[in-house]
């Protein structure tokens, strides 16, 4: 991707191609972020789903301990929603063009912690792990409530479950058979933008765990630095902007 499209990615001046476009490339981070992560604490942490019902049984088989883990982690995520909504609305009352952009700094001065707090996971495993973890939940609920706003909940980009089933849906439509002696009713047609959007979002998801996984495994907590720059570079322009207008004599 140019980087003068990154740069514009997080303007306040939004298209359907600019979100779409913003989506993917956090997909793919989400991505590398969800299997670097897992690799990291032995759990993923952006399938909400899964910690619900993992809550569920702990609580059944008396496992205390992951149950107060599990509850932790599904309030880290929902505290990361919540963050994104509050720095988007107070940025939008005040007009600014970063309304969008903070977020996304925010997840690379959090990623760059979570490399800070991952390298140093065997020395306090017992503090450390844990704190990673809810940094890791927070992080994906940040980043997926980023997108949910920009796009009125269109993309998702942390789990891939609606994602898929969506895909399914207009795989169906696609495949449906319309007979012509039919009568009365619409054909059945599938949203062929719908489906390629849907496609690229989950294969951008894939690409990103993959890269994910294989730098983590070779380079270690290093792997987050390219991560966080491009967050960085994605976010900054808007908000220079903001502080240019700040500065600016009336």
């Amino acid at each position: 991707m140019p980087l003068l499209t990154l740069q514009q990615l997080a303007a306040r001046e939004r298209t359907r191609q600019r979100n779409r476009q913003l989506g993917g490339l956090l997909a793919f981070m989400a991505g590398a972020i969800n299997a670097g992560g897992f690799l990291a604490v032995q759990r993923y942490t952006s399938h909400m789903t899964g910690v619900v019902s993992s809550i569920a049984d702990d609580l059944v088989l008396g496992q205390g301990l992951l149950v107060l883990a599990g509850v932790g982690s599904l309030l880290a995520f929902i505290a990361g929603a919540a963050v994104t909504a509050i720095l988007i609305n107070w940025a939008r009352r005040r007009q600014m063009q970063g309304e969008y952009a903070l977020s996304l700094l925010l997840e690379a001065a959090l990623l760059l912690l979570f490399g800070l707090l991952g390298a140093n996971l065997n020395e306090l495993i017992e503090v450390f792990m844990p704190t990673t973890v809810l940094l890791l939940c927070f992080i994906m609920g940040l980043q997926n409530a980023i997108v949910t706003k920009i796009s009125q909940a269109e993309i998702r980009t942390t789990h891939m479950t609606g994602v898929i089933t969506d895909l399914g849906i207009e795989l169906g439509r696609l495949l449906y058979w319309n007979r012509s002696h039919t009568p009365g009713g619409e054909p059945v047609r599938a949203n062929r933008d719908r489906l390629r959007i849907l496609s690229l979002i989950l294969g951008l998801f894939f690409a990103g765990g993959l890269v994910g996984a294989w730098a983590f495994k070779t380079v270690g907590y290093g792997a987050v630095l390219p991560l966080a720059a491009v967050l960085a570079v994605v976010a900054l322009p808007p908000l220079l902007h903001d502080v240019r207008e700040r500065l600016s004599p009336n």
